[in-house]
């Protein structure tokens, strides 16, 4: 009988834990890229918090050019019925008493709300956040250099740089420094490398402390897919961890976004939200947990697909997707073995599950995960829904 009371004992403390252990962790949805009239978007950015709430994710940076939302900035509304009609439901929905505006002959001049100010309509624990973030922007000649500054306290200048990867490294230490001073998780993230084509494998080889780069970016001059001459910037992520992995170097993990910035007219031509996104597992919705669960790697980009599972335990790597009616699903597990020089597909499964155990003669693998679903408002025509998890090595 004590054996028996013993081993139950024993079940349910199992039972319990494991229950417990399942509750530590959960999925949130976020973009870590989003501009507003604060710099080059074309919206409020209170009426962008609401339509991302609205669509159920539960974080989002305000990343605009070089400028946090504090201080005083008054914009002008454009003087087309398009936006003077979005002006109006603005002016609806948060009413006189909110507002500090005027009415000129050739439009509108509206103060600008900030964060602070805003924040407090749309936080709610567990539900909805905010990140103070920045795009910090630099160039050299006519490359654009862009870096996601997120989780910060104030405007991060930037840096100078004579090269390509000293521009890069000077920012990135401007970042990390800051984050050091403030005591706080930081996350930098390089933008659409081939933006302008500025950004190459080799560049980014050469950085110090690299950890995150957009995968994917919804704006349609970004060249996510390259060209006839230039890399995709999935061949940029495994050539990138070909190098990492060689000098014992953290890998480089991906992220997708929006880089929203027009939110009144929509098509390919235009760089909307809702595009691109992460799913990170983390313990709470808190800036530090979110955060240091990406710095794990536990988390995926998306254009549309959802997981219902993802694990590694060192040596497999298992991936189960959310199905949609009607939809299929092709699962593929991309890595590099060692002594190659590309990345291959090492297998590929046509359905909503599979695992993959890594050999030992891998270097790392992700998977790609392509449904058959065209994307609603894609970035390019034809594009269907899909996610990529992170890279991970055998233990």
């Amino acid at each position: 009988m004590r054996k028996i009371l013993i081993i139950a004992i024993l079940m349910f403390s199992l039972f319990c834990g494991s229950t417990l252990y399942a509750q530590e962790s959960k999925w949130y949805k976020g973009n870590l890229h989003t501009h507003s009239y604060w710099s080059d978007g074309d919206e409020f950015p209170e009426m962008i918090m609401q339509w991302y709430k609205d669509r159920e994710y539960q974080f989002v940076a305000l990343s605009d050019h070089n400028i946090i939302a504090e201080g005083i900035k008054a914009i002008k509304v454009p003087n087309e019925p398009l936006y003077l009609k979005a002006f109006e439901e603005y002016l609806e929905k948060y009413g006189e008493d909110w507002m500090n505006y005027r009415r000129l002959e050739d439009g509108v001049q509206v103060q600008l709300k900030t964060l602070e100010e805003f924040r407090p309509l749309f936080e709610e624990q567990e539900k909805f956040m905010i990140f103070k973030a920045e795009e910090v922007t630099s160039y050299l000649d006519n490359k654009a250099i862009h870096m996601g500054a997120i989780n910060i306290d104030t405007v991060i200048k930037p840096r100078k740089g004579n090269t390509v990867v000293e521009l890069i490294q000077n920012n990135l230490n401007a970042i990390r420094e800051h984050g050091e001073e403030n005591g706080k998780t930081v996350l930098q993230h390089l933008n659409h490398p081939n933006f302008t084509y500025a950004i190459t494998a080799n560049d980014i080889k050469q950085i110090d402390g690299e950890r995150f780069f957009e995968v994917f970016n919804g704006h349609p001059y970004v060249n996510n897919y390259g060209d006839s001459i230039h890399d995709s910037t999935e061949q940029m992520w495994d050539q990138v961890n070909i190098a990492y992995h060689a000098m014992n170097k953290p890998l480089l993990l991906g992220i997708a976004t929006d880089d929203s910035h027009h939110y009144h007219k929509f098509g390919s031509k235009w760089s909307n939200a809702g595009r691109g996104w992460v799913e990170v597992r983390a313990k709470e919705l808190e800036p530090e947990s979110i955060l240091k669960a990406m710095y794990a790697g536990d988390f995926y980009a998306s254009t549309g697909v959802e997981l219902s599972e993802l694990n590694f335990n060192g040596t497999q790597l298992s991936i189960a997707v959310k199905d949609s009616k009607n939809v299929n699903y092709e699962i593929q597990f991309i890595g590099v073995k060692k002594g190659a020089t590309e990345s291959e597909v090492l297998k590929s499964v046509n359905g909503s599950q599979a695992t993959f155990e890594i050999p030992e003669d891998v270097l790392f693998v992700r998977a790609k995960i392509i449904s058959d679903k065209l994307k609603k408002n894609p970035y390019q025509e034809g594009d269907v829904e899909v996610a990529w998890t992170q890279p991970v090595t055998r233990k």
